[in-house]
């Protein structure tokens, strides 16, 4: 779906387990741009415009443009001091394009990923979230700490077809965050060390990616819970989060 048409779909709100039914490929409903294919070992997101990214990816992270995101599945107890060749070999494998690639990893079971969809008039949303929460963490307590790079467990990739600042794309970086650590409360998932409330895993990671497509008359300030987007974004991360950590079945 994009912007030219974007009136002719009423408002409408999915979550789905796609990947769990042999179905190995998905195409968004309401971006039409947006495509997913899962294979045993990895999923990656395709766009047929570049997308604003903001992530703390692997490869590619922080500011980026980017047409393809990629979510690697390592082994649970892998550990690199090379994570960036690694996904290269990957990204190669897959004909991907390095420049215009985006790259996460994580050791959760891709199977169960979980893609929630949110469409009205100027905007689309979509969460895709992949959760293990074996090494859950609440964040400002002390733990040993690692020098080599660990894999993701919670991956969440949020893509929105809209116009959004970049006050609004930073804020939205919050928005999801602060969802994700609010399914993982509700669920009663906790740091193994110390009976906490975890806030996430100790390797968390988030992309956040924006179509800015100028046919949208509206562009987004703010993101925050006060907003429509932001309410929206946090909803839809919420329960994306909380069906992806109760599909792992790992507390």
């Amino acid at each position: 779906m994009n912007c030219n048409d974007i009136e002719s779909v009423a408002l409408q709100y999915t979550i789905t387990q796609p990947f769990q039914h042999g179905i190995n490929q998905f195409s968004s409903q309401f971006q039409q741009h947006l495509s997913a294919r899962y294979r045993h070992n990895s999923i990656v997101i395709e766009s047929d415009m570049p997308l604003k990214v903001i992530s703390s990816a692997v490869w590619n992270g922080g500011l980026h443009t980017a047409q393809a995101f990629v979510n690697y599945r390592v082994p649970l107890h892998y550990e690199s001091n090379d994570p960036i060749n690694d996904m290269l070999e990957l990204i190669a494998h897959e004909k991907l394009s390095e420049d215009s690639t985006v790259g996460l990893m994580t050791a959760a079971k891709l199977s169960d990923a979980v893609i929630g969809e949110w469409h009205q008039q100027d905007y689309s949303l979509l969460v895709l979230v992949t959760s293990g929460t074996s090494n859950a963490a609440r964040a400002g307590m002390s733990r040993q700490t690692y020098p080599a790079y660990h894999a993701g467990t919670i991956n969440i990739f949020v893509i929105i077809d809209g116009r959004l600042s970049e006050s609004a794309i930073i804020n939205s970086l919050i928005t999801a965050t602060e969802a994700k650590c609010a399914a993982l409360a509700d669920y009663g998932i906790t740091e193994q060390t110390n009976g906490l409330i975890a806030t996430g895993t100790t390797t968390d990671a988030l992309v956040i990616a924006s179509s800015q497509q100028q046919c949208y008359i509206q562009e987004h300030l703010y993101a925050g819970t006060a907003t429509e987007i932001g309410c929206q974004l946090a909803e839809l991360v919420y329960n994306s989060v909380y069906k992806a950590v109760s599909s792992q079945h790992e507390q």
